[in-house]
Order: structure tokens, then sequence, then C-alpha cells
């Protein structure tokens, strides 16, 4: 029953999340104590002039007003819909104020290095908490960023064997999404799949996907942020790639992260430090709040799903794809007894809602689906269970 129950329960959260949430609370007896999320970004360019290696495209790649790799102006909108759209959910839910500004410690934003989290953090804040001072605090560079951007924790070596060992492997995955292959052959002019795929090591760090796969995965991605920033379907993959186009080119951002940071030995200490802070938020230690918000990258996320073993769908996204602008979140819960327990969500724009910056209210909001921590056996999860599933991988992850 508790299966068909997070099923259900996960459905309709899609459409009525409010509602859902507060009549969840209300069947088991519980009251909302804490919330921690873990953002991406919200939309920005690609990171270089050339998205995808030269000669992977028949045309250049469509121009953008904002530097690479920096948050948008249509992406901070975004995330300040989604802001002002969580002062309503979480206020009614009794977390915070619904009207004024939270008592000063109530609401804790981290932010990592780069400007596009920082943008968003701050552009969340300012429809989450609107002339309240609530500062994003963040590391001085990317050097002393020990939470989004571990550095000297993984052995290189170890990495690439650990995603070497992914099931089914590159030859297969490649073989599998032939006709995303296709679809991608149409829309770029040229075809990459030809070039094949490899792993390769890099020093204390995850591996990376090299040839078609990781091309696939980035132009994938270039196609959805084009779409996402509201730019004419004539700029969007030169004209010739839908919304339907785009959401099965995303499959290859999936298979990328599946090897990149999904092996345990990889997920289990690229993840670490979100997890503690999760981990010390849902404790309610010094330096988190009611609201702790992390805002990092895609990268954070598909780490952290590979940590727990776990899968979400986010809005009208592939299975275990982190939108842009959308998280992974955590409930923590009291019963009328005192006992604590974890609920596991995922909140994201859909891609048309983010496109158009459409408004976030009650009849249109977004998405918000709970999901099963692998582990926990129940539903919700107790604390003290998903307490030991996180502090065991922290205290013994795997070796290799």
């Amino acid at each position: 029953m508790t299966g068909i129950r997070n099923a259900l329960l996960a459905a309709v959260m899609m459409a009525a999340p409010l509602s859902t949430a507060k009549a969840a609370d209300a069947a088991d007896g519980l009251t909302l104590q804490r919330v921690v999320m873990v953002m991406r970004h919200s939309v920005r360019p690609p990171t270089k002039a050339q998205a995808t290696p030269p000669g992977t495209t028949a045309q250049p790649w469509s121009s953008w007003t904002t530097p690479y790799g920096d948050l948008t102006p249509h992406g901070a909108q975004g995330a300040r819909l989604m802001g002002g759209y969580y002062r309503t959910f979480l206020g009614a839910r009794g977390l915070l104020p619904r009207e004024g500004c939270a008592p000063a410690g109530d609401v804790v934003v981290w932010a990592s290095s780069k400007s596009r989290a920082i943008k968003t953090a701050e552009a969340f804040v300012d429809g989450l908490q609107p002339g309240c001072g609530v500062k994003v605090a963040r590391p001085a560079s990317e050097e002393t960023d020990t939470v989004f951007h571990p550095a000297a924790i993984i052995d290189g070596d170890l990495a690439l064997k650990a995603s070497q060992r992914q099931k089914p492997g590159l030859a297969a995955e490649t073989k599998a999404l032939a006709k995303e292959f296709a679809t991608l052959h149409r829309v770029l002019g040229v075809d990459i799949a030809k070039q094949g795929s490899r792993l390769e090591a890099v020093k204390d760090d995850n591996a990376n996907l090299e040839g078609a796969l990781g091309i696939a995965s980035t132009a994938g991605q270039t196609l959805l942020l084009e779409y996402v920033e509201g730019k004419p379907m004539a700029e969007v993959g030169w004209g010739r790639a839908s919304k339907a186009d785009i959401q099965a080119l995303l499959r290859f951002h999936t298979v990328k992260f599946r090897y990149e940071v999904g092996p345990p030995y990889v997920a289990q200490r690229y993840a670490a430090p979100v997890a503690k802070t999760i981990l010390a938020a849902l404790n309610g230690e010094a330096g988190t709040g009611k609201l702790t918000l992390l805002v990092g990258h895609d990268t954070n996320i598909a780490a952290l799903r590979g940590f727990l073993d776990a899968h979400f769908t986010a809005a009208d996204y592939p299975q275990d794809d982190p939108p842009p602008g959308g998280a992974m979140g955590f409930e923590l819960l009291k019963d009328a007894k005192g006992a604590s327990f974890v609920r596991a969500f995922y909140t994201a724009q859909t891609m048309d809602q983010l496109r158009a910056l459409q408004p976030l209210t009650a009849s249109n909001p977004p998405a918000y689906s709970y999901f099963a921590i692998p582990g926990c056996g129940a539903a919700p999860c107790p604390l003290a269970t998903f307490q030991k599933i996180v502090g065991d991988k922290l205290a013994n992850p795997v070796k290799r």
C-alpha cells in the first residue's frame, strides 16, 4: 500500500502541490518544521563561445547577449517567480510568515562561487523575502568552495574504473539512443554518433564522458537553454528543434551524469559536503534555518541523486534530469508525539512556464513531487532512518 500511496501522491503533487502537501501532512498527522533545498541555477548561455566542438554543427550556434555561463535576466526572473511562489507555499504550510519578513536566521541561503548560482540565489530570495535583507553566503572563489566544488577527495584513476563499470556501458547506451542520435543529426546537420564515445580520467576528479555521448549531452542542454530562454523557435536549434525533440535529446544529459557522477565511488564523495549540510539543516544545527537553500549546479544534484541511489522526475523533463532553476528538497515533519520524519521531493517549473515566465500561482503551480528514499522502507521516512542512511555513507563510502 505504501508504494501505491506514494505513486498516487506524486501524481497529484504535480498538479496541486499546496493543497496536496497540506492534505498529506494532515493525513499523516504531521506538521512541517524545516525544509532544505538543493537548487540548480536558472537559465544561462553556453559556458563558452563554441558550445560544442568545431565541426559538430552545420551552422554556428545562436548568439546570446549575456556573457557566457552567466545568469540571463530571463533566468533571474524565472528564479524570482519561484521565490515568490514559495513565499505563498511555505507560508500556507506555516513554515514562514505569509506577509512581511521572516525572523532573522529563519531563511539561510548558500550559493556556489559561480556568478550564475549567486545571482539565482539572489533572485529567488528577492521573490521569497523581498526587501528583507536576506544575505546569500558564498565562498570567495572556486578554490575555497568546499561544498559545491569539492577538490582532491576523489582518486581520478579509481573514478575512471568506477565509471567504466557502470551498466549497460557506452556501446549499449549509444545503440539504445539511436533514435535520439538521428534526431540530433537532423537538428545539428552533422552525424556525431560516428565519433564514438569514451571515458577519460581527470586528476582528483570524476571521469569525463567524451565523444559522441558527451557532445550530445551538451548539444541537448544548449537546445534546452535556447528554448527556456524564450528565444523565437526559428532560433531554437536553427528552427529544426521542437519541444518534443528537446525533451527526447535531454536523455543524453542523464547518461552523462550516470557515468560521470553516478558511480557510488564518485557520488558518495562528490555529494558528501552537500549531504552533510542537508543533515545539519534537518537537525537544526547552528548556521541553518527553517528554510535552508543551497544553490549550485546540475552536477551537485546528479551526484546527490547517486549518493542516495534515488530516482526523481521533475516537471516535464526525463527521469533524473535536473532542470534549470529546479531543486531537490527534503521536508522535516513532526507528529503529535514529537517523532520526526523526512519526505524527499523535487520541484521545478515546466519548460513552458520558464520559457514564457508564467506567473506561478495555486492554479498554475510549479511541479512538486515526492520521491522514494531507498533504504528507508517507509513513507514518510523516520528521521533516524534517514540519518543512518546518509551517515553510514558519509562515514564509510565505497572504496572503489
